[in-house]
């Protein structure tokens, strides 16, 4: 399960807990209702003080914003909303000081239409960028060259008049796809990368990694057998010919090979699909990602007997010596506590930091924010505009973090580009600050704890029969054994111990030290780390 260097050092990005951060929604510091660099700086001493090892930054490059940023004009250069580039390099720098490494969002699928790269694309069939993007002919009767759909609702296809061609959109149709399969492309997209690098980022996560090559001949997708009236109209084929091709396993090889150009840095991947084809992200011919990312915690119905199925499946999935990853919550997903309730988000916290691998949260999270209410109408995201009726709005989870209880939270003086949400008077920083048993006094414990406990990095992970809604697993080093005990239930619950131990945490944070014996009492919602004990202790 851990694979470890020859020397036994644990590269950072195994020990460390990462916290994605949306900068439109973390801190403002001009008082235009959005995030910025600046804003993220004056927070630096926050992160520090919570205990995280590294930040991820969706992106922040040039962007004419229809996608809030993935959609990106000028790869080497941050846009004036959220700042300078010496802005992004003060930000560095003071992250680095305090030993947190930075993880930027890059997007090597599509650019913006916007992009200088796809405005000579565009300009003339002769162009030398026409091939730097995915463009056809119309089909044999006339219309778009084949069946493929947007993710985003409608045709994947634009006619563009000018050159009387169709290009590719996977997404919005001012996201261009570039064609992965022209090596000038890869090499171009190489150099943004190491100029990156050479600013010391410390690693990427890769944005839709998996739909970097499409199916030259342009075959038409199969039919989705599951589609009906309930489904997203996208999904209305599966993609066979669009996702997760061959070629794009060895372009995410070459990403590999530019970021091991440099030293101490990582690889993530978002990489859609189920837990059965995550394996291949992670080693082919050469190595791919160092961390494809894994959304089980949040796609998985919150049951002991489901989450052991699931985290015994991942496990399984996985090849020998590859190091899992957990995420409990993201810009793209609803909130773990509007899906679980505050009770279970504490359970959900505590899994989260005791499962072998590496643990990543998203900012607010820790706080227990919920999703914002925000009605199909007034929503800014524009899946929800273009697919709306599906619950495929990505605002609520948007919303901007809270940082106090006044009017505008302590983020910004201006009006925030999203609504706050509730809750805003106890879900906030300065109010869980000086509560020792608030969820985030729980999230600071539970990340010392493990930057603490070798077992919990290098560990070895020991599944338990998990009976009568609680999940039991163990982690164990040489000389520790660690009893990680999960009530997924509104109810009290018993379970027998094989050994007596000594209570270390729990997700109430009023317990510790205590002796356990031959049964251990759970309470309603309450999960504990136990220290079990020798026969001599």
């Amino acid at each position: 399960m851990v694979h470890q260097r020859a020397d036994s050092r644990i590269e950072w990005w195994k020990c460390c807990s990462i916290y994605q951060i949306y900068p439109r929604s973390f801190q403002d510091s001009d008082g235009d209702g959005v995030g910025d660099l600046n804003g993220l700086l004056s927070r630096v001493d926050y992160l520090a003080w919570l205990g995280v090892g590294a930040v991820w930054l969706s992106p922040v490059c040039r962007s004419p914003m229809r996608d809030f940023g993935y959609d990106i004009s000028d790869y080497t250069d941050v846009d004036p909303l959220f700042g300078t580039l010496a802005d992004f390099d003060r930000l560095v720098e003071a992250l680095h000081e305090r030993n947190i490494k930075v993880i930027l969002d890059v997007v090597p699928n599509h650019t913006s239409d916007q992009h200088s790269w796809f405005v000579k694309s565009r300009s003339s069939r002769d162009d030398p960028k026409r091939n730097w993007y995915v463009w056809a002919d119309p089909g044999p009767h006339g219309g778009p060259p084949n069946n493929w759909l947007s993710r985003f609702g409608g045709s994947a296809w634009e006619w563009d008049a000018r050159t009387e061609q169709y290009y590719y959109h996977a997404f919005l149709r001012e996201q261009p796809d570039l064609n992965w399969h022209n090596p000038e492309v890869r090499s171009a997209f190489a150099d943004v990368l190491r100029f990156w690098l050479r600013r010391g980022v410390d690693g990427f996560r890769v944005d839709a990694s998996a739909v970097l090559a499409e199916d030259p001949l342009l075959r038409d997708e199969p039919p989705n057998p599951d589609f009906d009236s309930e489904t997203p109209p996208p999904e209305k084929f599966n993609r066979v010919f669009t996702d997760a091709r061959p070629e794009t396993m060895s372009y995410i090889e070459e990403m590999r090979a530019v970021v091991e150009e440099f030293s101490d840095r990582a690889l993530l991947g978002e990489v859609q699909g189920g837990i059965g084809r995550i394996g291949q992200f992670y080693d082919g011919e050469r190595p791919r990602f160092h961390l494809p990312l894994n959304f089980l915690l949040l796609d998985t119905d919150w049951h002991a007997a489901t989450l052991a199925a699931g985290i015994d499946q991942y496990i399984n999935a996985i090849p020998d010596g590859a190091w899992p990853v957990w995420i409990l919550g993201s810009h793209d997903k609803p909130r773990i506590a509007s899906q679980l309730g505050l009770a279970q988000a504490r359970i959900a916290a505590m899994l989260l930091f005791m499962l072998p691998g590496t643990p990543i949260f998203y900012a607010g999270d820790e706080i227990g924010m919920p999703n914002a209410m925000i009605s199909s109408e007034d929503a800014r995201d524009p899946f929800e505009a273009l697919v709306p009726g599906y619950g495929l709005n990505r605002d609520p989870e948007r919303a901007p973090m809270r940082w106090d209880s006044s009017e505008k939270a302590g983020f910004t003086t201006g009006e925030p580009w999203l609504p706050l949400g509730d809750h805003v008077e106890e879900r906030n920083v300065a109010s869980q600050q000086g509560d020792r048993r608030s969820l985030l006094s729980l999230y600071r414990q539970l990340i010392a704890l493990r930057q603490t406990e070798p077992a919990l990095v290098a560990g070895r992970f020991q599944p338990l029969r998990s009976e009568r809604g609680v999940l039991l697993f163990e982690r164990c080093s040489d000389d520790k054994r660690l009893l990680i005990a999960l009530n997924t239930r509104d109810s009290s619950r018993t379970c027998p111990l094989q050994s007596a131990g000594a209570l270390r945490l729990n997700t109430h944070l009023d317990r510790k030290d205590e002796r356990v014996e031959s049964q251990l009492h759970l309470r309603s919602n309450e999960g504990v780390v136990i220290e079990v004990l020798t026969s001599s202790a």
